[in-house]
């Protein structure tokens, strides 16, 4: 499977999103980082999931040019996450069950999105599925999510659900995390500098193993997502009555809310510090990645809640890692952003966190 991850993550990030910003330095053209991450991401996680097998799987990704408008797949994910979002923030839920109930309004465009989603990847499953009956045995190399799950013949409706649930965990989450990462390192040039020194330790082509040894940019990486988490708040429902650690009763039930967005801004958890964007508060001891092992602490996940914890810890952490991973190596070592606006981005917590507007920046060569 790993092989598979990278060899996805060259395809995209070398044959399509660094040729893009190759071009962006030749124009001294603005590019709305947002914006681009966000498609990118898109691309990635649906060729995780559903490979690149059929010319379906093609038509409904991005192109990654911003003067492309998104694809159909991608704008219905995009309905869909935000009206259900603004569900969770209204006043009163009452009004949205009535739109609900009445088939209007935003409930009605949420309705529409859904099923163009719904249809649009079951297209693809069917699609998927009457081309390995014709191609038999020359199929059986398929090692994204679509073929394996096709392969264990789960329910077609099941498929679509956990390609959909997928997709929506991937996408968004990893975007969101570049986004401020790349704006908190456009004013910190001494810790772009050491990612920069950490990455010339390994051949261009990183590989799998490469890419997990890189622990300052994963420090980065980390403390960015400590300040703006892509998932901002989250719940949990009890299915039986317990305590919590500090004696607070819960029932049956009740719903738990918790908000990493405000976790990790508490002193108490981080440090008088914690405004800072400092990566060696992860680190055992200060180091200099470029002559040294960075050694990470571990950090306990109820602390550090960005992909939860327990039993339900996130299934793609590692493979979050090794995405953000791979294009910060490969875009920070070629190229140099300069973020156009001094103002400071709003952070808007929807299902996933995103910036207010657009982040624009400025592409250039590296030298």
């Amino acid at each position: 499977m790993n092989d598979f991850i990278m060899h996805t993550l060259k395809e995209e990030v070398h044959g399509k999103l660094l040729p893009l910003m190759d071009s962006l330095c030749i124009e001294n053209k603005e590019v709305d980082l947002q914006e681009l991450l966000g498609r990118f991401s898109f691309n990635v996680i649906c060729k995780f999931t559903m490979g690149s097998n059929d010319g379906d799987d093609e038509n409904n990704r991005c192109c990654l040019n911003p003067s492309f408008p998104i694809s159909p797949l991608a704008k219905a994910f995009d309905v869909a996450a935000e009206i259900s979002a603004r569900r969770g923030a209204a006043p009163l839920f009452l009004v949205w069950r009535v739109k609900k109930w009445l088939r209007v309004g935003s409930e009605r465009r949420l309705r529409e999105a859904v099923k163009e989603v719904q249809t649009r990847v079951m297209e693809m499953i069917l699609n998927r599925k009457k081309k390995m009956s014709v191609m038999g045995e020359e199929f059986l190399g398929g090692q994204d999510l679509l073929s394996r799950l096709i392969y264990s013949d789960h329910d077609e409706e099941v498929i679509r659900d956990m390609v959909i649930s997928l997709i929506m965990a991937g996408r968004d989450t990893t975007s969101s995390a570049l986004t401020w990462f790349f704006w908190l390192l456009s004013s910190h040039s001494e810790i772009e500098h050491m990612i920069v020194k950490e990455t010339l330790n390994y051949d261009y082509d990183y590989d799998y193993e490469s890419l997990k040894n890189m622990n300052y940019l994963k420090a980065c990486l980390c403390e960015a997502m400590r300040l703006y988490p892509p998932v901002a708040w989250d719940s949990k429902h009890a299915t039986c009555d317990d305590i919590l650690p500090y004696g607070t009763m819960v029932r049956s039930g009740d719903r738990v809310t918790y908000f990493p967005y405000r976790m990790g801004r508490l002193e108490n958890l981080w440090g008088k510090d914690w405004f800072e964007f400092r990566p060696d508060r992860w680190f055992i001891e200060p180091v200099d990645p470029g002559e040294n092992e960075v050694v990470l602490k571990e950090v306990c996940p109820f602390k550090f809640p960005i992909f939860q914890g327990g039993p339900r810890v996130c299934l793609g952490k590692e493979m979050a890692f090794v995405e953000m991973k791979y294009v910060v190596a490969s875009i920070v070592r070629r190229f140099k952003i300069r973020i156009v606006s001094s103002e400071k981005p709003i952070f808007v917590p929807l299902l996933t966190a995103h910036m207010a507007g657009s982040l624009k920046g400025l592409v250039s060569k590296r030298v």
